[in-house]
């Protein structure tokens, strides 16, 4: 079994996010939740993007830094949209990543070195979502196409154009292409565990 790092989006630490962990500890995996937002949770995309820019982003990245310095190196770093800065920053830059879960979000992996070797790693998103089709998209192929020289390297694209469509306690969550995504980062975390 598995020790999966999941980083929360702009939303916070939201009850869908608790459940997604539940899943996962349904298997056997430990998972761990850190709150970059301090217990702060937001209604809305915006509310917590403005939330986050008020922190600091690299204050949010160093929270999940404090966070992973705590656990063993062997994680799998998973985070959603904002919460895939500090998981993809963490995959790429700490020894002994087992693999990354990046979801509906993707940063250019020059902005943390290359990929590392050996590391799999997953990228979902929907196809029509502003946020990662219309900004992140060729970030997450590019990334996808580095990872593959080296490791499993999957980018799956749904139909939709739900943002944070994964947490079910999202006001735009798909059932449906939430439950495609849980399968395969199941799947994917069988085969590294």
């Amino acid at each position: 079994m598995t020790h999966v790092l999941l980083f929360h989006h702009a939303l916070g630490l939201t009850p869908g996010l608790h459940e997604i962990a539940d899943v996962l500890r349904g298997d056997g995996h430990e998972v761990t939740l850190p709150d970059l937002f301090e217990g702060r949770t937001f209604a809305t995309v915006e509310e917590g993007v403005a939330h986050a820019s008020e922190v600091g982003f690299g204050v949010l990245t160093e929270r999940g830094v404090a966070a992973a310095d705590a656990l063993p190196a062997d994680l799998v770093y998973a985070g959603v949209s904002l919460g895939v800065m500090p998981a993809q920053m963490l995959a790429q830059t700490r020894p002994g990543a087992r693999a990354a879960v990046l979801l509906e979000a993707a940063v250019p992996t020059g902005e943390f070195g290359s990929w590392p070797a050996g590391v799999p790693v997953q990228v979902h998103g929907m196809d029509g979502d502003e946020f990662f089709a219309g900004e992140d998209l060729p970030a997450a192929r590019a990334l996808v196409e580095e990872a593959s020289a080296t490791a499993r390297a999957e980018l799956f694209l749904y139909p939709g154009d739900g943002h944070l469509f994964v947490d079910p306690s999202s006001p735009t969550h798909d059932a449906a292409a939430s439950g495609q995504v849980l399968d395969r980062v199941r799947a994917m975390l069988r085969e590294v565990g």
